[in-house]
């Protein structure tokens, strides 16, 4: 029966949404209406308002939506969301203000004489303007009205013209910052949860354990991750547009005639092409440049997006003298503060001079210079046509839609679990001959025709949670969240202009004067669409192009893993293990000098540890070679036992939805006697559907192939060796390193430990006159110095005792026996310490310099930006992990 409130929920939404009625209540009326139906045939038919759900009922899905709309509006760690206004505000103020405008005229004056010059600048301008302002339909209309006039002026291909304004228009949904990444980081960041329990399961399942590895988990992703994530295959669009305008204008030249410049290129000319060209790059690089390097969250750069977009606008809008205060006030205060930021620790916590403070009340007033030149910029657009109040009210109307559309998306998202829509979508998924990929392929197609029909919003906060748990949980292609956001997104904006539904397509049609025909529209984005098809099988082909920034940039960033990471080792030991080829003369050679080192200094348990440590370290080239070896033996052997793998699981796949169907047909005959009030009440067919199952189930059973345990068990064998040889390796170097690091560290100590000397005599002369809390609060002191020095844990000993006998007896003559004790032991360590600087530590310097960044690098705080590249392009890389489940 759920099946059948199933298709009523869809026939609703898609009745609702075929007959024009607003989407934002559309979904969550559909939703509505069919829990109702459901829950009122199960009261009258079956005595339970639950009776028609696949999962739960209505109070369930009622709660469900409560929690959707709490975390949606109240819960703080979601705060994606936050980062739509601003962009939504930066976007329209820069469109009202009539900077594309200006970017359009001085564009194609300096690309005009280029063959097919005019459709690049529109393809150039159309990239800026998705950088900054990020909306398809305000994009298409503003240059419809602005260049399309122009190129059918100067005898364009009416196609061409068309084509080449609507995919550029088209470019707000890839460029960052993007409000479609926005988002699908939002709905991804719960797909991803959604996955990794699911692959957890399935882990848990197959192999019995229950803890999955952590190279295993499906990663979320952040909005930043997606911006920086798209932002490669959005060039490589851009670039491909380009090259196809061109090179039509070489071969056909009547399709893009070159333009013959209008004016002269002068410095005037210059002074304008840089006043329309700069800011808007600044803006761009300032936005996007502060998430790549981490100095700001999206949230964050957002504001300064909108900031940004409130000066441009106030001088764009205003023709006085004073058009450019407020952002020359603006430019001048951010020049201070950062210079301030570079020069001097501006935390108010941490003043100590005279400078400092003078560096703290500097800022303070550059800080309120901003502020002013913010309102004053305010104060002129509101002035100016009433700009502002315009901007306001239609950030807030397109805030509000997406809102209230993503609120009804998850009820309409949790009606469609209610019924058992999402395990239907699973099981026709995982059914689908090909693995992931074919899944990938008819995901992409469907995403691709709902384009047709509804919007970007609708499909990303719908569609988009249903489909993305089951991909991304695909052991086989583990993809990663960032990789499958952008290729929806690319197949999104494909979409947008794919006749006859394409809304890039309507817009122009709606500016676009009566020469201009459909057909022309129609003709022109073909090609493009061909180029956007083109980008999206690079960018599938090549998951380099989306993953290698978000990961250099995560690698890079303050809050970077150290190297020690487990989700790092297998890139890391890659990398490492070329390197001991290539230096291990040259790390032989420095452990055979430090084997010669005089360590007569150091205490004979200490000089026991580093000769023990300088014998482990030239074992490593040999622990890497049996990592080398049993790696190559699983390999050779996974290539022989991955058919068999694949064949058994499917099987298995296929007994547990089984089991499945008989678990439902079971339920339906205990709801057919719950119904009826009788405790036997049978239904032969179902009897009868259920040993069909049973049957068929003991023959899949059997097709399992016999030789599938001994294969699985030898399979087992070999990746346990290599992760035991993995863990010998890491040990190894670990335990080793850290002996020398120890080492280092204790002899630098030694000017430390001279420094309290002074103290111990002068607490040792006066704890006899010294009342004894007195003396306690000394020893103390002394006791939490010596916790920050390696090696002094029997000088504390002593100290904790003296301490002892002041505390319970006020025992003064055995504190001091103690005391002087402790002096001893300081100023033997003094004295080792002090000698072995200068006989031991160079030597000790010199081969930490050598292996630091091979044996001695998983101890390392942090990769260094050459090791994060090298590391961050091998993880961009999706790997397969289906035969550990």
């Amino acid at each position: 029966m759920e099946l059948y409130f199933l298709l009523l929920l869809l026939l609703l939404m898609i009745g609702a949404l075929s007959s024009g009625f607003p989407v934002a209540f559309a979904l969550p009326g559909s939703a509505i209406l069919t829990i109702a139906i459901a829950a009122l045939c199960g009261y009258l038919f079956a005595g339970d308002t639950d009776a028609y759900f696949a999962q739960g009922g209505p109070n369930q899905w009622l709660s469900a939506g409560v929690t959707n709309l709490r975390s949606l509006y109240w819960v703080v760690e979601r705060d994606t969301l936050i980062a739509i206004p601003l962009f939504v505000f930066m976007g329209i103020m820069l469109q009202r203000s009539k900077i594309a405008e200006d970017l359009l005229l001085a564009m194609a004056q300096l690309f005009g004489p280029v063959p097919g010059g005019l459709g690049i600048s529109v393809v150039l301008v159309g990239a800026l303007l998705a950088a900054t302002t990020g909306i398809v339909g305000a994009t298409v209309i503003a240059m419809g009205l602005i260049s399309l006039p122009a190129m059918l002026r100067n005898q364009y291909s009416t196609s061409l013209a068309c084509g080449t304004i609507c995919a550029s228009g088209t470019l707000g949904q890839i460029i960052p910052p993007s409000i479609v990444l926005i988002i699908l980081a939002d709905q991804l960041s719960n797909a991803a949860d959604q996955a990794n329990n699911l692959r957890k399961a399935d882990y848990r399942a197959i192999t019995g354990e229950f803890s999955m590895p952590a190279d295993f988990e499906v990663v979320s992703a952040s909005a930043g991750d997606m911006f920086m994530g798209a932002f490669i295959p959005g060039v490589i669009l851009v670039g491909l547009y380009i090259t196809y305008i061109f090179v039509t204008a070489l071969m056909r030249p009547k399709m893009a005639p070159a333009v013959a410049c209008q004016g002269r290129y002068d410095r005037r000319f210059v002074r304008q092409l840089l006043l329309a060209l700069l800011p808007p790059l600044l803006l761009i690089f300032v936005v996007l440049g502060s998430i790549v390097v981490g100095v700001a969250t999206v949230n964050q750069a957002g504001a300064i997006g909108a900031v940004g977009a409130l000066l441009m606008g106030s001088y764009r809008l205003n023709k006085s003298r004073t058009a450019y205060y407020p952002a020359t006030l603006a430019l001048f205060s951010i020049v201070v503060i950062g210079l301030l930021l570079n020069n001097f620790n501006l935390n108010i916590r941490n003043i100590t001079t005279q400078h400092d403070q003078l560096a703290v009340n500097l800022a303070i007033a550059a800080v309120l210079l901003l502020l002013v030149s913010v309102l004053w910029a305010i104060v002129r657009i509101y002035k100016t046509d009433n700009i502002l109040n315009q901007v306001m009210l239609e950030t807030a109307r397109t805030t509000s839609m997406v809102f209230i559309i993503l609120i009804g998306a998850a009820m309409l998202t949790s009606a469609f679990r209610a019924f058992g829509g999402e395990e239907l979508v699973k099981h026709y998924l995982t059914g689908l001959p090909g693995g992931f990929w074919m899944q990938f392929f008819v995901v992409m197609l469907v995403l691709f025709v709902l384009g047709f029909f509804l919007d970007f919003i609708e499909i990303a906060v719908v569609v988009v949670p249903l489909v993305a748990p089951v991909l991304l949980a695909d052991p086989s292609a583990n993809v990663s969240a960032i990789w499958l956001a952008v290729m929806i997104g690319l197949n999104i904006q494909t979409s947008f202009l794919t006749p006859p539904f394409g809304f890039a397509l309507f817009y122009l049609r709606g500016v676009a004067p009566a020469i201009v025909k459909t057909l022309h529209i129609y003709k022109g984005v073909v090609a493009f669409i061909g180029l956007q098809l083109l980008t999206l099988g690079i960018a599938a082909a090549f998951p380099l192009l989306v993953n290698y920034l978000p990961n250099r940039s995560y690698l890079i960033s303050e809050n970077a893993p150290p190297p020690n990471n487990p989700r790092l080792q297998l890139c890391l030991e890659e990398r490492l293990f070329s390197e001991y080829e290539e230096q291990g003369a040259v790390i032989r050679s420095a452990l055979a000098e430090a084997r010669l080192l005089d360590m007569t200094d150091m205490p004979e348990n200490l000089r026991s540890n580093l000769k023990h440590s300088l014998n482990q370290m030239s074992r490593v080239t040999d622990s890497v070679g049996q990592v080398q070896i049993a790696q190559k033996n699983l390999d050779n052997y996974a290539g022989e036992y991955e058919p068999l793998h694949r064949e058994v699981r499917a099987i298995e796949l296929g007994l547990r939805k089984m089991d499945k169907k008989i678990a439902a047909l079971e339920d339906e005959i205990q709801s057919l006697n719950y119904a009826a009030h009788e405790e036997q009440f049978e239904k032969p067919e179902l009897r009868q559907q259920i040993s069909a199952l049973q049957h068929e189930k003991v023959l899949l059973n059997r097709s399992i192939p016999e030789n599938w345990e001994g294969a699985r068990e030898q399979f087992l064998q070999l990746a346990a060796d290599v992760k035991s040889a993995r863990n010998k390796y890491r040990l190894l170097v670990d335990d080793s390193y850290q002996v020398l690091q120890d080492s280092r560290e204790m002899i630098l100590g030694g000017t430390a430990l001279l420094s309290l000397i002074t103290e111990m005599d002068t607490l040792s002369s006066l704890i006899t006159g010294m009342s004894a809390e007195a003396s306690i609060e000394q020893i103390k002191q002394l006791e939490a110095e010596l916790s920050s020095m390696k090696d002094t844990h029997l000088i504390k000993s002593k100290l904790s005792r003296a301490r002892k006998a002041l505390k319970s007896v006020e025992d003064r003559d055995k504190a001091s026996t103690e005391l002087l004790l402790a002096r001893e032991l300081l100023d033997k360590e003094v004295d080792w310490r002090s000698a072995a600087r200068q006989s031991l530590l160079p030597g000790l310097t010199r081969l930490d310099m050598v292996i630091k960044n091979t044996i001695g690098l998983r101890m390392q705080p942090r990769l260094s930006h050459q090791q994060a590249e090298g590391i961050a392009a091998c993880l961009a890389h999706h790997r397969d992990v289906s035969l550990a489940f």
